[in-house]
C-alpha cells in the first residue's frame, strides 16, 4: 500500500512539474541558438559544415592564417581548426578529432599544418598520456561538429550563464575583442599603441622563457604528427609552414629548439611534403603580443603562404 501512494504522489509531481521542465528546456534552447563567434573562443569550430580544405595549429595558426584570403587566392573553402597549444597541439585527440572534423567525402583537399616547437613538445615531467593537456579540450569530448546551434558544445563547455551568449551575441554587441569567425579564422582586436604591444610582448616572452625551461619535443607527439600528415595525404595535398613570431619570441624558440626547422625538413623529405619555413621573417609582420600577428599582418602573411602554394602546385 505504500508503495502504491509514494507512486502515485510521485506521478502527480512529475506531472506538476512537468510543464516547467519543458518551459526550462525551451529557454535554454531559445538561448542556445543564438552562439555564435562571440560565445567563446571554440565554439564556432563545433558549429559548420565539415570542410575539405584545413588549417591546422595552435593560436599562432588560429591568427595569422586567414581564409577568406586563401579562397580567394586558390579558388576554395577554407576551415581554420587550430585552437591553441594547450588544446590542439599535434597528438591523438587532435588526430581524433581532425577525422571528425573533415568532410569525409574530401579527395583533393588542401591542408595547411602550421607547426612551432611547442605543438610538438610537452612538460618534461608528463609522462601518463591521462595527463597531457589536450585532455581537458572539447576536442577530447564533443562528437558534433557540424551542428548550429551546437547544444553538445554548449552543455559541456560553456560554463558562463546562458543569458550571455544572447546579450553578448554579434548582433547586440558587435565583435568581441576575441571574435571566432565562422571559418575559423581568430579576429584579435586590442589596443595597438607601441607602449600597450610592449606590455604584452614583454609578458609573452616572460610566459615562453618558463616554458622552454619545462618543454621537451615529445616523442608521442611526433608520431602523432607523422600519422596526421599519412591519413591527410591519401585526401588531398599536404603543407607544412613554420609561422614567425617576434624576434624576442623566435630567439626564445630557436634557443631551446635549434634545429627545429631542420627536424620539419627531414619530415617533408621523408613524408614527400612542402614545407614552407618563414620563421626567418620576423620584422615583416607586426605582433598584437611578440607571438600572434596583428589582423593585417595576418592577411598579408597569408597571401604570400597562399603565393608559395600557388608556386608549388605549378
Amino acid at each position: 500500500m505504500n508503495l502504491f501512494i509514494f507512486s502515485f504522489s510521485m506521478k502527480k509531481f512529475l506531472i506538476k512539474i512537468g510543464p516547467y521542465f519543458v518551459a526550462v528546456v525551451a529557454v535554454f534552447a531559445v538561448l542556445g541558438s543564438y552562439a555564435d563567434g562571440n560565445t567563446d573562443d571554440n565554439y564556432m569550430h563545433f558549429a559548420v559544415k565539415k570542410p575539405q580544405n584545413i588549417i591546422l595549429g595552435d593560436s599562432r595558426g588560429s591568427q595569422a592564417v586567414v581564409p577568406s584570403v586563401l579562397k580567394k587566392k586558390l579558388s576554395g573553402d577554407f576551415d581554420n581548426f587550430s585552437l591553441n597549444v594547450v588544446e590542439s597541439p599535434y597528438g591523438q585527440i587532435y588526430f581524433k578529432a581532425l577525422k571528425r572534423k573533415l568532410d569525409p567525402e574530401t579527395k583533393n583537399g588542401i591542408f595547411i599544418l602550421t607547426v612551432s616547437p611547442w605543438t610538438l613538445s610537452l612538460d618534461k615531467n608528463i609522462k601518463n598520456s591521462k595527463d597531457f593537456p589536450e585532455e581537458h579540450s572539447p576536442l577530447n569530448d564533443v562528437y558534433t561538429y557540424d551542428r548550429s546551434p551546437n547544444y553538445e558544445y554548449l552543455l559541456k563547455h560553456y560554463t558562463r550563464s546562458w543569458f550571455k551568449i544572447y546579450t553578448e551575441r554579434v548582433d547586440a554587441v558587435g565583435k568581441s575583442n576575441s571574435f571566432l569567425h565562422e571559418d575559423g579564422w581568430m579576429e584579435i582586436n586590442v589596443n595597438m599603441h607601441k607602449d600597450s604591444v610592449a606590455a604584452r610582448t614583454t609578458k609573452k616572452e616572460v610566459f615562453y622563457q618558463a616554458l622552454a625551461q619545462q618543454a621537451e619535443l615529445s616523442q608521442e607527439r611526433l608520431r602523432a604528427f607523422d600519422e596526421i600528415i599519412n591519413y591527410l595525404r591519401t585526401k588531398g595535398t599536404v603543407y607544412l609552414v613554420r609561422i614567425p613570431a617576434s624576434k624576442g619570441i623566435m630567439a626564445i624558440e630557436n634557443k631551446k629548439f635549434p634545429h627545429f626547422s631542420k627536424l620539419l625538413q627531414d619530415v617533408s623529405r621523408k613524408q614527400n611534403v612542402r614545407f614552407f619555413d618563414f620563421s626567418e621573417e620576423s620584422e615583416t609582420y607586426m605582433y598584437t603580443d611578440g607571438n600572434h600577428m596583428y589582423q593585417n599582418s595576418s592577411k598579408i602573411f597569408t597571401s604570400r603562404m597562399a603565393d608559395s602554394i600557388k608556386i608549388g602546385k605549378r
